[in-house]
């Protein structure tokens, strides 16, 4: 099944119409109330992600399922502002994207225009180097090995994920990056 899609902007708080969206799925596949409480919890994390991009990023929001097996997902097209980006920054007393702080805001990297790969992201590309993609459980992996070696920032990183509200409720997180469009898909089975 999927739901009706939901168009979503970083310039306007659509987060009542996603949360809706969130509850009649529930609703309509009959999801235990801790069901679909995580799957609204789910929603509301990737709407703060939206809220909080700074820069215009225009998408599109929708649920699938078949069977206990969610996914949610986010399409979002990224218009790239220069003078927009250079301006927040330049405000910025480190003259850097302070924002990327946490794991969330490091997921929320991907979708800001001109944006830098975060530190501890490992993408891989296809053969054609078209598709960037980049998933929460490799990242966990690499992170927890990284931390083992002791490598600088590792363990704050690693902290930032232990406190994400996003990597404890879902299975899955994956972010695909092809030219100016970013999916994030977050799967979580609802059994």
């Amino acid at each position: 099944m999927k739901s009706d899609v939901i168009n979503v902007s970083s310039k306007a708080d659509q987060i009542e119409k996603v949360l809706s969206q969130a509850e009649r799925v529930a609703v309509y596949q009959q999801l235990s109330p801790k069901a679909a409480l995580r799957l609204r919890l789910l929603a509301e994390e990737m709407m703060s992600l939206v809220r909080a991009i700074s820069g215009e990023v225009e998408g599109k929001f929708w649920i699938e399922n078949e069977g206990s097996e969610y996914e949610l997902h986010l399409l979002a097209n990224i218009k790239t502002y220069y003078e927009e980006r250079e301006k927040l920054l330049s405000v910025a007393s480190s003259g850097k994207n302070e924002a990327h702080r946490g794991f969330l805001g490091k997921i929320r990297a991907f979708f800001e225009p001109i944006g830098e790969v975060p530190e501890f992201f490992d993408l891989s590309a296809d053969e054609l180097g078209a598709v960037s993609v980049w998933s929460m459980r490799a990242y966990e992996t690499t992170l927890r090995q990284y931390v083992q070696e002791e490598r600088s920032g590792a363990a704050e990183a690693w902290d930032e994920l232990e406190k994400s509200v996003l990597a404890h409720l879902a299975d899955e997180v994956k972010v695909g990056i092809r030219e100016d469009t970013v999916e994030m898909t977050v799967l979580k089975n609802l059994a």
